[in-house]
């Protein structure tokens, strides 16, 4: 109970400080770094949903933040709705683009459910590039009117809402039933679980964050080409946190997140061109072979240490 407590506080004061933010310093850099952490954590939780718990790697999962991003900008610039309707709108969108791939996409199995939806994304990339070249330029008047701290707190939402809703199906049936089918689809079969069921709506639900996420994304860049939101970048960005924070975890993408962002500024600055892409391929390497369960299984052996050590003192 007292443990319980203490999490909950933690929880409340990060969440309040969190909120604060944007009251205590106007520092762009700042800023920016909160919410590119922030949306990290949404969409690394979006796939861990079906990555991490279902046990189905999705490495397509650019296509569904690609379709929720040009809904979104577009809904929210050319039909005029309001922002948070926009969002939804790419959310929307990514999950019926979802239930129109997800029956025969689900027919696959392994490297062939791999493979086919790495292709997909890879499809939607070469189309839009194709029909749409030139760079979405938002218009001077959403421009003129441009202001970090919107973008901020709508990143923190819907992070916010993609741990919670991750949270929710980890300790729900749906969950249960994702964890049997990540661990042998066959006997969870042979248990009664309709896999083909659960895998569809964790698809869903994963891809529904994922637009929402490709929605913010929208509403932050000033300009961007419609083809580069189907970058492989934004798929595997996201398989990068959550095996390096800890797979099929709920802190496993946030603390995988903060490392991955933090990390990435850094890195940028002291090495030329794209060379620390390279540092996080062997990083996560390294993680994959000497430390599966990721940064949350080292934090627990050395919790676990100290704890042994107070005792034997």
């Amino acid at each position: 109970m007292v443990s319980n407590w203490k999490h909950f506080s933690t929880i409340g004061g990060i969440l309040v400080l969190l909120i604060l933010v944007p009251l205590i310093t106007s520092r762009t850099d700042v800023l920016t770094w909160l919410y590119l952490t922030l949306v990290y954590i949404a969409l690394s939780q979006s796939w861990n949903l079906i990555g991490g718990y279902a046990g189905q790697i999705n490495l397509g999962h650019a296509a569904f933040f690609g379709i929720g991003a040009l809904a979104a900008r577009y809904i929210w610039i050319h039909f005029g709705l309001p922002l948070p309707l926009a969002v939804l709108g790419g959310g929307l969108a990514a999950t019926i683009f979802s239930i129109i791939v997800g029956f025969p996409a689900f027919r696959l199995r392994g490297i062939y459910f791999i493979i086919g939806t790495l292709v997909l994304a890879e499809i939607l990339r070469l189309i839009f590039y194709t029909i749409l070249p030139e760079a979405d330029v938002m218009p001077m008047k959403f421009l003129g009117a441009y202001s970090l701290i919107p973008r901020y707190y709508l990143s923190l939402l819907i992070a916010l809402l993609a741990v919670a809703a991750v949270y929710w199906i980890s300790r729900s049936r749906l969950g249960l039933g994702l964890m049997s089918l990540r661990e042998d689809e066959d006997a969870a079969e042979a248990l009664g679980v309709d896999t083909q069921r659960h895998k569809l709506l964790a698809f869903n639900i994963s891809t529904f964050l994922a637009g929402l996420v490709g929605g913010i994304y929208a509403y932050y860049s000033a300009a961007f080409r419609a083809g580069g939101l189907f970058e492989p970048v934004w798929t595997f960005d996201a398989v990068i946190i959550v095996f390096v924070g800890g797979v099929g975890s709920i802190l496993g993408p946030i603390i995988g997140s903060v490392f991955f962002v933090l990390l990435k500024q850094i890195l940028s600055l002291y090495l030329p061109g794209g060379l620390h892409v390279a540092v996080f391929g062997v990083l996560f390497i390294i993680v994959v072979l000497y430390l599966p369960g990721g940064l949350i299984e080292l934090i627990t052996k050395l919790r676990k240490s100290t704890s042994a050590e107070e005792h034997s003192n």
